[in-house]
């Protein structure tokens, strides 16, 4: 295996078995409910963070400041001097500008070392996913600088579609009005987004009903994926405490495309304090976003 080490975050809602099974480094999102803040050894479990949420209880969230990044930089430092850091959108959060300064810093105290940022313009499992290959070109060999030019020529494929339970959270998020927020769960509308090529939340559709609205993630996908559909050697799906429509929406893949190999996770605290319970959201390679 080439000697770079890579580091993601807590946004790319990864399993903890897999950061730990390969390595990672991980930089930690802090949020803060019910008056207390959570961070690196002093999280919440997932599930009471979703029945938090569910009673009324509203999350607000962080980004990783510039010292963070810097310190995070340093400890992964001793344990190998080339970093690739694939971080959360810069659409989304200023953590990548914060770290990109706080990598200038540390190459500076360390010009032995090399530390490499990239804006993955991904969010929850389309970061992991785009992670996930990132290991798999570091497993073949190939070099720290040839692993990011892979990450980032693939990086307007990486496509992202989800659809949410409850439009009061993204009326918060302001990616909705209340009016459109109101009218909408009375009658039953659910959303379908994506996240743009410059790693944007953008609404796309709006479906009645949750079972269309799952179906409509397999149709976007059919849609997408184009000559990229054989590339698609694994397929991410992440939930908002909504295992059983995660399922729902893996098995119509597997009866429409044939596929076989996915990893499924909960969405964490960090995007779920704004997306909410019951978010399902499907993560694939195709033609673009």
């Amino acid at each position: 295996m080439s000697d770079f080490k890579i580091i993601t975050n807590t946004t790319a809602d990864l399993p903890m078995e897999y950061i730990k099974e390969h390595n990672l480094g991980l930089m930690v999102f802090n949020y803060t409910v019910k008056g207390e803040t959570y961070s690196r050894g002093h999280e919440l479990d997932w599930k009471e963070f979703y029945g938090l949420m569910r009673d009324g209880n509203m999350p607000t969230t962080s980004q990783v400041n510039p010292e963070e990044c810097r310190m995070y930089f340093e400890e992964y430092l001793r344990e190998c001097k080339q970093l690739l850091y694939i971080c959360f959108s810069s659409g989304l959060s200023g953590t990548y500008g914060n770290a990109c300064l706080a990598a200038d810093m540390v190459m500076e105290a360390h010009p032995d070392c090399k530390v490499r940022v990239i804006d993955s313009k991904c969010a929850s499992m389309g970061e992991g996913l785009l992670v996930h290959y990132a290991l798999t070109q570091q497993k073949e060999g190939k070099s720290m600088e040839e692993t990011a030019k892979w990450v980032e020529e693939h990086i307007p494929h990486l496509v992202h579609i989800f659809t949410v339970d409850d439009l009061n959270h993204l009326y918060r998020g302001g990616r909705v009005s209340r009016t459109a927020a109101v009218i909408g769960t009375v009658v039953g509308i659910k959303p379908i987004l994506h996240v743009d090529g410059e790693g944007h939340l953008v609404p796309l559709q709006k479906v009645r009903g949750r079972k269309k609205s799952l179906h409509a993630l397999v149709d976007y996908m059919e849609e997408k994926m184009g000559s990229y559909r054989k590339d698609n050697a694994i397929i991410f799906i992440s939930h908002g405490d909504a295992s059983g429509d995660a399922e729902t929406v893996r098995d119509e893949i597997r009866e429409r495309f044939g596929m076989e190999s996915f990893l499924m996770n909960h969405i964490g605290p960090t995007i779920g304090a704004h997306s909410g319970p019951g978010t399902v959201a499907l993560f694939f390679l195709g033609e673009s976003r």
